[in-house]
């Protein structure tokens, strides 16, 4: 230990030694984030905190942070992948943590939702979407993908933005693949976002009430980061289906703000009407006026207009 400690001392005593720390010091007060911190936490620090952790500065400072220098999460060019490093105050004195960056965020949420929810049932080329393949051969279509991505810059730019999209129109008209196409125009924007075909997703959440599984897969759904709703009103609904699945959905998704986009054959006014009445043949309009608050809260109607693409 002594002879490394004395290489230590003679080292530091260097002219060449002395200019790269000064360098270095001089490098890192002017990293704006260093120095935000350091004057956000100058009645805690240490007096000589800042030169004992120097190190940590330094390695914060040459750090991705934000994913700003990593193109992707299998590129990570941290010491941990998918980590980035936190300043914090141990004793007075600076240290550093890593914590999950938001490309690991999102990833791990999207595993999270794909394990317990097995049965999305979302199309390949749905799920491949993109606004560059978005058919815009009439103004509401190009009203439509106008309106994607307005809403996909708020949801980046404004974190207290919660209203999504409720794209309805005629069979084959491109809601479902522009639903895909927002969906990965978010996850470019590390913004985890969780698609369903909601038809299928009803018959899976039946079934799991044999298994136990069923509180697990409606928690992942209804706290999902950002949830999209394809094709709702398509299914044949059970007040059971309209209350306990999609009204506790909407309900948790209203009260916590969370952004929810749907799809659907039907305007708002039709699909009240479609939940209205259940399987049996009960007429329940105060139910389905509850949905259709919620659904109205979170979402923005958009029209889509159009020849069936599917029959092309």
């Amino acid at each position: 230990m002594d002879p490394i400690n004395r290489t230590i001392r003679r080292l530091s005593g260097s002219n060449e030694f002395q200019q790269r720390y000064e360098m270095m010091k001089k490098e890192i007060s002017s990293d704006p984030e260093i120095q935000h911190f350091l004057q956000k936490n100058q009645n805690l620090l240490a007096r000589n905190a800042a030169d004992q952790g120097m190190i940590k500065l330094y390695e914060f400072m040459t750090r991705s942070r934000k994913c700003a220098d990593c193109p992707s999460l299998a590129e990570c060019r941290n010491t941990m992948k998918g980590y980035e490093p936190k300043l914090m105050i141990q004793n007075g004195y600076i240290d550093m943590q890593y914590a999950p960056c938001p490309k690991q965020i999102a990833s791990s949420e999207q595993r999270k939702t794909e394990k317990l929810v097995q049965s999305m049932y979302v199309p390949k080329d749905v799920l491949n979407a993109t606004f560059d393949h978005v058919d815009v051969d009439n103004q509401t279509r190009m009203k439509a993908l106008q309106a994607a991505e307005d809403t996909v810059r708020l949801l980046v730019e404004d974190p207290e933005h919660y209203k999504g999209l409720y794209l309805y129109g005629k069979f084959g008209v491109g809601k479902s693949y522009l639903l895909g196409a927002i969906a990965n125009e978010l996850k470019k924007q590390n913004k985890a976002s969780f698609l369903i075909y909601f038809p299928e997703f009803l018959k899976e959440m039946k079934q799991s009430l044999g298994d136990q599984s069923f509180s697990g897969k409606i928690d992942a759904v209804k706290k999902s980061s950002i949830l999209m709703l394809d094709d709702i009103g398509a299914e044949s609904l059970s007040s059971w289906a309209r209350d306990e699945v999609l009204g506790t959905i909407l309900q948790y998704r209203m009260a916590e703000g969370l952004p929810t986009f749907f799809s659907s054959n039907f305007d708002y006014l039709e699909l009240e009407h479609h939940l209205t009445y259940s399987q049996r043949g009960e007429e329940e309009p105060v139910k389905a006026a509850r949905i259709m608050e919620r659904i109205k809260f979170l979402s923005f109607p958009v029209e889509m207009k159009g020849k069936n693409k599917r029959n092309t």
